[in-house]
């Protein structure tokens, strides 16, 4: 049987019209069965064939009518939990507070809590985590288990160009009060971004003890800072990893098991 994979090339490419492996597609990412990033081997691999499908999702699909509590609204993409029955929470084991919005193919583990916040399509949460209030996961960003997504941060999504790779959160990190993280930005298990930290692929990354010098990628365990450095007669702003993560800022930074009960 031909995998989804290639069903997905050949309808991105014209070379087929079954748009059934669109719907495959998107329901595995929904389910946390596929999802558009995997660690292999230490290294993170982008399924662009999942980005494709998103893409071909918003091609072959007719904007609706969209029903709120206060006004109507015009879209390609359903709300995951929509018409969810409290079965269809307790099963899926995750909370999600009013007002806060998740679009179909977006996966959230259990024990993830969802404040007032928005988590965009192909989106993956894993467990533990916390999206706090104002928060923006983007497209296609993926999230590891017991993360802190402070309030108002920003983690950017991404569809296009297809060969861009999405933000990573791994395991165990802490997003800072509105932090943003872009182009596929890659924050390593167990780091700290400090208020108002701001990374795209093209920030300089300071190492303060060793003063090298770094683009795209938090080292694990680092506590990172807004900072500045000197070019010509002005001062441009860069991340500084201020030190790695101490006993003291696991303790201001650990997740609170307490709100992730049902």
């Amino acid at each position: 049987m031909e995998n989804l994979e290639n069903k997905i090339e050949k309808l991105w490419n014209g070379q087929s019209d079954d748009v059934s492996c669109i719907c495959e597609a998107m329901e595995s990412m929904n389910i946390g069965k596929l999802r558009v990033a995997n660690k292999i081997d230490g290294q993170w691999k982008t399924n662009e064939y999942l980005k494709k499908a998103i893409l071909l999702f918003f091609e072959h699909r007719k904007s609706k009518i969209m029903h709120g509590s206060e006004c109507e609204f015009f879209d390609k993409v359903p709300l995951k939990t929509k018409n969810w029955s409290e079965t269809d929470f307790i099963e899926a084991g995750f909370r999600a507070v009013p007002g806060s919005l998740i679009r179909y193919s977006a996966y959230v583990a259990k024990s993830v809590v969802i404040m007032p916040s928005f988590i965009n399509v192909g989106a993956y949460v894993d467990e533990g985590s916390l999206v706090d209030t104002n928060a923006l996961v983007g497209s296609c960003a993926q999230i590891g288990k017991n993360c802190h997504i402070s309030d108002g941060v920003t983690i950017g999504g991404v569809l296009e160009p297809l060969q861009a790779n999405p933000v990573i959160v791994e395991d165990g990190c802490f997003l800072g009060v509105r932090s943003c993280v872009t182009e596929g930005v890659i924050i390593g298990e167990g780091a700290v971004l400090g208020a108002g930290t701001i990374l795209t692929s093209s920030t300089k990354i300071l190492d303060r003890e060793t003063g090298k010098i770094s683009y795209g990628k938090i080292p694990p365990y680092s506590v990172v800072v807004p900072g500045a450095y000197a070019s010509g007669n002005v001062n441009i702003s860069c991340a500084v990893i201020a030190k790695h993560v101490d006993e003291g800022t696991r303790q201001k930074t650990s997740v609170n098991d307490i709100l992730r009960l049902l």
